[in-house]
């Protein structure tokens, strides 16, 4: 691992972040079993002291092989509930969608014991969908998994995205998104995402990142300090350090 050693500075106008480790790999191999023996080792510490682990993960072609090096971790799955951090407004059987990407590299080898919660229900609308994430998501999380967008997006919090003020306050920890006008949400502008509110319920955070352009997109983030136009910053909100992983 070798820290970063540019220096970030910080805007005095904006609110402190929680400090975030830099983790970076020499290549795609390394980054992925680090990323999945750091976020293993998360769940086995919260399954030795509860009933019960919790795991937030995101969508996107990223993260796909932690996933599977994860899925093969050693640890007690059935007693792991795995959720989403959001989703598109497509059902769990879509190819597109985030719960197929999860059921598709991670529900499998000893991770198939564990229990999948998924946003998205058929014969569900909108309305009661969130309410049932809502229903499900107050509760402690051992971690959660993010990505990051070129253009500074997390989860489906997109810069510039209508009403964006709306879902920053809200006290729910999961609200329907309009991403409408925002090009990262591509034709997917119906979502279900994470809320600041609910990602203060994970003990842990990771952000999976590769290449130089996202290298870039989080210094720049930090450089600049403001959430609204990088909602990556949000995921430094508070006092849980983010753990960035990162390889060329």
């Amino acid at each position: 691992m070798l820290d970063d050693p540019t220096p970030v500075p910080h805007d005095p106008a904006q609110p402190a972040a929680a400090p975030y480790r830099w983790h970076e790999h020499r290549n795609a191999d390394a980054w992925t079993w680090a990323s999945a023996v750091a976020i293993a080792a998360e769940l086995r510490r919260d399954l030795a002291r509860r009933p019960r682990a919790r795991l937030l993960l995101s969508g996107g072609t990223t993260p796909a092989p932690v996933y599977r090096a994860l899925a093969r971790a050693p640890l007690d799955w059935a007693r792991v509930d795995v959720a989403l951090v959001d989703e598109r407004w497509l059902q769990p059987s879509d190819p597109d969608s985030n719960a197929w990407l999860v059921r598709s590299n991670l529900l499998r080898d000893n991770a198939a014991m564990s229990r999948f919660e998924s946003l998205t229900r058929p014969g569900h609308g909108m309305e009661e969908a969130v309410a049932f994430a809502n229903a499900h998501a107050r509760q402690h999380a051992s971690a959660a998994v993010l990505g990051m967008g070129e253009d500074g997006h997390t989860a489906s919090l997109f810069p510039g995205m209508a009403a964006l003020d709306r879902v920053l306050a809200s006290r729910q920890p999961y609200v329907a998104i309009d991403a409408g006008g925002s090009p990262g949400a591509r034709q997917w502008s119906k979502r279900i995402s994470l809320t600041p509110a609910g990602l203060a319920f994970a003990q842990s955070r990771f952000l999976l990142i590769q290449g130089k352009a996202k290298r870039d997109v989080f210094r720049q983030a930090m450089a600049d300090g403001d959430a609204k136009r990088w909602p990556v910053l949000l995921a430094m909100q508070g006092e849980v350090p983010l753990d960035v992983h990162w390889c060329p």
